[in-house]
């Protein structure tokens, strides 16, 4: 604990969107924050977003150290904090957006409503590939439309990020579980219990159709956007919930209006940059944790590993769609 300065990747200008590694003060918790000693931090394609300058709504001011999820060990325990001792192992989705630092440093101090302890049965690499994807796959399914068991659920994307995450919580919760998937990807949903379904080859009145006798599916988690959530409205049961992590295009909501289709758009961002529900992101991860040592909830992660000064190549791994699984970069 005697370093008084740490390693941290900084982003200095949007258009050059290059990391430079520095020396910096090691950060002191504040009254409601912890100090954790990052192991892993977690990529997510908003960090690449914000690194390129494509995400106003969430931009920080630079210079900056991003990264969204992170997980790692507290070292110190500010005034106010209580639930959280020095020596825990914690994870969550805690800054490298507006006014929050991220988790491509060796330290951060973080509002201890954002973090929770992490699963026992994973180790930091694998706990932090969860908090974002895990945080908005909850959000849609259970905050916003309450699956129950015995549900039919479509994920569309579910074996991206978020959809992997999705089709794993909405099976743990006793759905019926159908995947949108390419070809390729088969076998990573079906391994979770989810039925594939090849969208580039079976329209979506056939599927709806074969698995639904037409009715349509009680809830869809759209994780892709554009056409996907045309689909969804064309594939969503009268009355049922269509959720979108994705929705920030110009859609035409009469489709789904004429079905009293219900539409939630999920900003998993929201409680880091307003403040509002920071807790509750701590409870989810809770969940997390539950349905993770329970075994009915795994992140799937991609091979290569990154280290902090990998780091540009693990968000290009990201960005360019090479990946197959979780991106992390190795902190420690």
């Amino acid at each position: 604990m005697s370093q008084s300065t740490i390693r941290a990747l900084i982003l200095d200008d949007y258009a050059n969107n290059a990391f430079r590694e520095a020396q910096i003060e090691r950060p002191v918790p504040q009254a409601n924050e912890v100090l954790v000693r990052i192991v892993a931090s977690g990529v997510n394609p908003i960090d690449y977003k914000i690194r390129t300058g494509h995400a106003p709504y969430a931009m920080p001011e630079l210079p900056a150290i991003l990264g969204t999820d992170m997980a790692g060990v507290i070292e110190a325990v500010g005034a106010n904090v209580s639930h959280l001792s020095v020596g825990d192992e914690v994870f969550g989705m805690v800054g490298g957006v507006r006014g929050l630092p991220g988790s491509l440093a060796e330290y951060l101090a973080v509002d201890a409503d954002l973090v929770a302890l992490k699963p026992k049965n994973l180790g930091f690499r694998e706990a932090a590939a969860v908090p974002l994807v895990f945080l908005t796959a909850w959000e849609g399914l259970v905050d916003r439309a309450h699956v129950q068991a015995g549900q039919k659920v479509l994920v569309h994307g579910g074996a991206g990020g978020v959809g992997h995450m999705a089709v794993q919580i909405a099976a743990a919760l006793g759905a019926e579980v159908f995947a949108t998937v390419s070809p390729g990807k088969r076998a990573i949903v079906e391994s979770y219990g989810a039925t594939a379904i090849d969208y580039k080859n079976v329209s979506v009145e056939q599927y709806v159709s074969q698995f639904t006798d037409g009715k349509g599916f009680d809830v869809i988690y759209d994780t892709v956007g554009g056409k996907s959530l045309d689909d969804s409205f064309a594939a969503i049961r009268l009355y049922g919930h269509v959720t979108s992590c994705a929705a920030f295009g110009t859609h035409n909501l009469a489709t789904g209006s004429l079905r009293s289709a219900t539409l939630s758009g999920i900003f998993v961002l929201l409680p880091m940059l307003t403040g509002v529900g920071r807790k509750h992101h701590a409870q989810i991860l809770g969940y997390a944790t539950r349905l993770i040592e329970e075994g009915k909830v795994k992140p799937l992660m991609h091979a290569e590993h990154f280290s902090l000064s990998q780091a540009r190549q693990a968000h290009d791994a990201v960005q360019q769609g090479t990946a197959i699984g979780k991106v992390v970069i190795d902190v420690a």
